[in-house]
């Protein structure tokens, strides 16, 4: 059994009432970054024109950054917390995904195979 133990900074206060408050509106922009750079992923692995790409590359990238900023923002306020996972889990994870890189496509070099 994993000992769960949660990484967060002290949470700020604020004023709990039915009005959105810092926290409601901090998590609303994260949740609305995330959606947005999904829907530019997509629009990414499919663009055909490449100054469109050009674009959307550079708005994908401030709106990734941006999902970053708001998540750090989060998290030195306490508003965010993760939960540490212990040596052992870590072990299991990475040598699970070791064994799956021998079905990828491509060599050490990056060539497909």
């Amino acid at each position: 059994m994993t000992n769960s133990k949660k990484v967060q900074n002290p949470e700020k206060q604020i004023a709990k009432t039915s009005q959105m408050n810092d926290r409601d509106f901090t998590n609303d922009l994260l949740a609305m970054e995330k959606y947005m750079s999904d829907s530019y992923s997509i629009y990414l692995n499919e663009a055909s024109n490449q100054t469109l790409y050009g674009d959307f590359m550079r708005i994908f990238t401030e709106t990734k950054n941006e999902q970053r900023h708001l998540y750090n923002l989060m998290f030195e306020r306490g508003w965010y917390s993760l939960d540490a996972a212990d040596q052992q889990s870590l072990q299991q994870s990475y040598q699970q995904f070791q064994g799956y890189s021998t079905q990828f496509p491509y060599g050490t070099n990056g060539n497909i195979q």
